[in-house]
């Protein structure tokens, strides 16, 4: 009964995921003909088996030496970004004057151009780890900061009522009723997160690194390489895409009990 179970999750899983993939292959089949047929020169425009090329050619050294620094930058400024958010959410539940000085604050921080801080980052910290995970954290902050504090917002009035009853402590709700219920809004800001990670950190690179997909894609543009640079692009996206999946199967694990997750 178990393997049929699983098997059935397995073809559901399989099903949920075709039209995406049709989209995707009927999106290169269409990019490839056009090239074709209108004779666009490859440096200007390159074709999907141009692009394909390329990343047979240069794939493994990019993945490798530039990928993976660019993924470290981005998983930690992820993880810095994600936990200076989610305290700063605690504080704001239990302090709501402190809500009303800093949150606008947080919301100016984000409107911020990314592109205008990076630079003076790059300038105060050199071309170091330093300014990448920063932006990257930075970047990170505010999605999780507005799920987690709605979702810490979310507890149940009857839960709250029947703790009381229960002549259970502050400590003791937080812990036992405001963090579970609030699991579903985190994981919906760390998946947004996750995948602002890895722009950020790209984009942190772009002013000034001497390794990472960001430098890659500068430097490819300097040359006009337009496939090298479009490989990069292609394997950034794939990063983001894993990335994000790798906290969606976090939030499968930790969200067992039936309607936990937001996007069922």
């Amino acid at each position: 009964m178990s393997d049929t179970r699983e098997r059935r999750s397995i073809a559901n899983a399989l099903l949920r995921f075709l039209p995406s993939a049709a989209v995707f292959v009927a999106g290169l089949v269409a990019w490839e003909l056009w090239v074709n047929v209108r004779d666009v020169p490859a440096y200007l425009y390159p074709s999907p088996s141009d692009i394909g090329g390329e990343l047979r050619d240069e794939g493994l050294s990019l993945a490798v030496d530039d990928l993976r620094w660019t993924m470290i930058e981005a998983v930690l400024g992820f993880l810095l970004g994600s936990g200076a958010a989610m305290f700063a959410a605690v504080v704001f539940v239990h302090a709501k004057f402190l809500e009303r000085v800093l949150f606008p604050w947080a919301i100016v921080l984000q409107t911020v151009p990314i592109v205008a801080v990076a630079p003076l980052l790059t300038i105060w910290f050199g071309f170091t780890l330093t300014p990448k995970v920063l932006i990257a954290a930075l970047i990170c902050f505010f999605p999780v900061l507005v799920n987690t504090t709605k979702g810490l917002r979310s507890i149940s009035t009857q839960a709250v009522e029947l703790m009381s009853i229960l002549s259970a402590s502050k400590w003791s709700i937080f812990w036992r009723v405001r963090i579970p219920s609030s699991l579903p809004y985190v994981f919906a800001g760390l998946k947004v997160a996750s995948s602002l990670s890895v722009i950020g950190a790209i984009v942190a690179e772009f002013t000034g690194a001497d390794r990472g997909i960001g430098f890659v894609i500068i430097q490819a543009s300097y040359r006009l390489d337009t496939r090298l640079m479009f490989a990069g692009i292609a394997l950034s996206s794939a990063a983001g895409v894993l990335f994000f999946n790798v906290i969606g199967a976090l939030e499968r694990l930790a969200l067992r009990w039936p309607d936990a997750r937001l996007d069922r």
